[in-house]
């Protein structure tokens, strides 16, 4: 408040107090404080925090703030004390100017979380401002004999205060001849009309000075005083009358300069010079107006001289004087209100009250991202706002109060699909036509671990040679992780799982950083086929997140096993293998069959036969394929009646590995020659011979026709299967065949050498070798079946052991076909085997 001199500091003083202890009201659940104007710096306006309900701590770790939406910050908040102090010099007249009410919104920002609370800072006037003239002389001629009772206007006194402290009354130094009459008009405001009360002669008193006091209603009482002469002229004693006294017009505020407004009229019934009228703006127009209208001497029209603003000024009020040329002049008055129309040229502001922070992307519906207002200084229609956001975005907008919003999740966020939101609000007013706004809020989604680690494919086929050099790698998996940071950091392990009963950490092991597999030992393709590995990829988040796919290995036979004689036995009869012939036997006798076979399989299983040394290499020839040892021609008397025969047995491996057995052959005389009965009885064949042979044939043409089914299905599951770079089998186990727990066959037709025999093959991955053989006894007159189960990871010395003892190597001697039956549960496709050429 403003101190004037004279006034006791002891009056100051006391309207302070009596203004403070009224100091704040909360009205419609806003928080209201009433304060003077002119406080301090560092007045306190009232406690916020204790009317928001905040203790001391929560207004400084919540970074309690204020911010004014006039601009200018005229509040502060102590943090110590949570007391909103005045800021800035306070002038109600600079900020609200005549207005009776004068109200400072107040927004109050509470971070941590995000609060926004909205208070009113009503301003009371101070007589701090004396009325005063725009002139401090003013001068009035007025002709003898005019009537009395004609008034004259005076210059009005203006007062910024408002109310009480407003412009009260006016009053007039003594004179016989004029009285003060006030004039109330439109929105109080008083006019002082100088009134004739006595007729004037001019020879008696030509000049008459007065003096008129403007007060206001303040206390202290203040007032200003301005001079009025009164010449006395001769008589011109017609006034210009208008045809109205008050003329009331509505202008756009977007009309251009020079834009017509109004005409005003006013007639003198007097002749000549005096009764020609001349316009002007009224001394009542304030500067200010007068410089936006002009008006025309002549006509009387008035026009602009600038553009208008709404929303600077909604209204103006002009007066207008008419004045004849007569002598003296004589003049009349009227008003002219100006109303402004407001067009919408003010386009919609958003304003961001708070800093939208990270989102998290796992955040609910209806977190709060962010705080704005909006405002649009049009009026009416032209100043509501409708804010809109994008189509199908995952926020809304929850109205507040008076144009304030919170911005608000209304769908799942997901930060791999976006990581930051540019959110475009458009504020569009509802004027004609509309005007509109946008502003975009950037709002950064921060990631969840709510994506598990991805293997490159569900499962993996690894081929790995036996024998392999231990430590080296195997294969290297991989995942990705569509998180990001430690949600996205993966690491590998492998599950426990059992081979062969045997945990298979003690197989394999694998880098955690890399996925790369790497192997613990050697594999032996006899011991171990195929086995299976888990491996899970684990991300670093909280909680973690993982998934498995797994490898399965198998492993590829190396030549690495040299065939094994199981017929003749060297081990069960000594260094040699004994055997008789008769001394008269014809070329092309069978003297006896070397039998081999090989742990390994496919190619490095292919056995061939060879005589490598001879007592008379003449004599004997061996069989490249099925061992057996005949005559080359008949044998003479000169021949030696022991024979020994060195004969190589080798694979068809890289490198070849082989064997030797020695066979002696014992010539005798008169030795019975089963070989003829044989024949004998094959001409007429026995019923059980019958019996043996009806069986299997039966046996060859069911797994005939079973395998030419088994082919069928395969040839039509690989065409319907999608595009796959391995075979048909390797697409069925990678798709289902590990899920179904039935086995499937795998019948192979082989020849190695001597042997004709047929593997049926069925089983999971993880099934390990299970091989059941049936050898018939080529001498065996019965055929009796011999069940033996050498997996092929076993022992063949133990397959010798087993034909040594049910087969005595007199049965050897009979000219028949070996028959070799094998059973055997491996792998989990079917294939089947040309016994001849041993492509499938």
């Amino acid at each position: 408040m403003t101190k004037r001199m004279g006034y006791p500091d002891w009056r100051w003083q006391a309207l302070w107090w009596h203004h403070f202890f009224l100091l704040w009201s909360t009205i419609n659940g806003q928080t209201r404080y009433s304060i003077p104007e002119e406080l301090e710096l560092g007045s306190t306006v009232g406690n916020l925090g204790k009317d928001l309900g905040l203790g001391l701590t929560e207004i400084f770790d919540r970074k309690l703030r204020v911010a004014s939406e006039a601009g200018k910050q005229y509040f502060s908040v102590d943090a110590g004390k949570g007391e909103l102090v005045v800021n800035d010099r306070i002038d109600r007249e600079a900020l609200c100017g005549q207005s009776v009410s004068c109200v400072l919104p107040l927004q109050v920002v509470i971070e941590n979380p995000l609060q926004l609370h909205r208070i009113e800072v009503e301003i009371r006037d101070v007589n701090d401002n004396a009325p005063s003239f725009l002139k401090s002389d003013h001068v009035i001629e007025i002709a003898e004999h005019t009537v009395v009772g004609v008034r004259f206007p005076l210059e009005s006194a203006e007062d910024p205060d408002v109310g009480s402290n407003g412009l009260k009354t006016y009053t007039l130094s003594k004179d016989d001849c004029f009285t003060l009459k006030v004039k109330e008009i439109e929105n109080g405001r008083k006019i002082p009309e100088l009134v004739l009360n006595k007729s004037l002669d001019r020879e008696k008193k030509a000049i008459h000075n007065l003096f008129l006091t403007a007060m206001d209603g303040g206390n202290p009482v203040k007032s200003g005083t301005s001079k009025i002469t009164v010449n006395v002229l001769d008589i011109n004693d017609n006034v210009p009358i208008f045809e109205n006294t008050f003329y009331k017009v509505a202008v756009q505020e977007n009309s251009a300069n020079g834009s017509f407004v109004i005409t005003t009229k006013a007639t003198d019934i007097d002749e000549g010079l005096n009764g020609e009228i001349e316009y002007s703006l009224g001394i009542h127009t304030p500067p200010s107006v007068q410089s936006l209208f002009y008006i025309d001497p002549v006509t009387g029209d008035i026009s602009l001289t600038k553009q208008l603003d709404h929303e600077t000024q909604a209204s103006y009020r002009i007066d207008i004087s008419a004045k004849d040329k007569g002598l003296p002049k004589m003049e009349g008055h009227c008003s002219v209100q100006v109303d402004v129309l407001d067009v919408n040229d003010n386009a919609p502001e958003i304003v961001l009250t708070s800093k939208p922070p990270s989102v998290p992307e796992d955040s609910r519906s209806g977190t709060v991202v962010a705080l704005l207002s909006v405002r649009d200084f049009d009026s009416g229609d032209n100043g509501k706002v409708n804010l809109q956001l994008p189509k199908r975005s995952p926020f809304t907008l929850k109205p507040s109060f008076s144009n304030n919003y919170a911005l608000v999740t209304s769908g799942a966020l997901d930060r791999e699909k976006l990581s930051e939101y540019g959110i475009e609000i458009t504020a569009t007013d509802s004027g004609s036509p509309p005007l509109s706004s946008k502003k975009t809020i950037p709002v950064r989604i921060t990631d969840v671990n709510d994506n598990p680690p991805i293997f490159s494919q569900p499962s993996y086929n690894v081929y790995l040679k036996e024998n392999g050099v231990a430590g080296s790698i195997l294969y290297s998996v991989s995942a990705s992780d569509l998180d990001f940071g430690e949600n996205a950091k993966i690491s590998y392990s492998i599950l426990d799982s059992k081979v062969q009963d045997v945990s298979v950490s003690s197989y394999v092991y694998i880098n955690s950083d890399n996925g790369s597999i790497y192997s613990m030992h050697s594999f032996d393709y006899e011991k171990l086929k195929v086995f299976q590995i888990q491996v899970q990829a684990k991300d670093q988040g909280s909680p973690s997140l993982s998934s498995n796919a797994t490898v399965h290995v198998f492993i590829l036979d190396q030549n690495d096993n040299a065939p094994a004689v199981i017929y003749p036995s060297s081990a069960a009869l000594g260094s040699l293998s004994h055997q008789r012939m008769p001394r008269s036997a014809k070329a092309d006798h069978l003297v006896t069959k070397v039998t081999a076979v090989d742990a390994d399989s496919g190619h490095n299983a292919w056995i061939s036969y060879k005589l490598a040394e001879a007592t008379d290499a003449s004599l004997f020839t061996v069989n490249l394929y099925t061992g057996e040892v005949r005559t080359k021609r008949a044998v003479s008397e000169q021949d030696d009646s022991s024979q020994k025969l060195l004969i190589e047995v080798k694979d068809d491996g890289e490198p070849v590995q082989s064997a030797t057995v020695t066979v002696s052959i014992l010539m005798e005389d008169g030795l019975h020659e089963p070989i003829l009965d044989l024949r004998q009885k094959a001409a007429e064949p026995s019923k059980k011979n019958g019996r043996i042979t009806l069986y299997l044939i039966l046996s060859l043409a069911s797994v005939s026709v079973l395998s030419v089914l088994t082919f069928l299905i395969l040839a039509v599951k690989c065409i319907r299967s999608s595009r796959s770079s391995g075979s048909c089998c390797m697409s069925r186990s990678d798709c289902d065949d590990y899920k179904n727990p039935n086995r499937n066959l795998q019948i192979q037709l082989n020849t190695d050498g001597p042997i004709k025999y047929v593997e049926v093959l069925g089983g999971d991955m993880l099934s390990q070798s299970q091989s059941f053989r049936s050898c018939m006894s080529p001498m065996s007159e019965y055929s009796d079946f011999t069940l033996i189960k050498p997996s092929s990871t076993t022992d063949f010395k133990e397959v010798i052991s087993v034909l040594d003892a049910s087969l005595p190597d007199s049965t050897w001697t009979f000219e028949s076909q070996q028959q070799h039956l094998s059973i055997s549960t491996t792998h989990n496709c079917l294939k089947i085997l040309d016994p001849t050429t041993q492509n499938i």
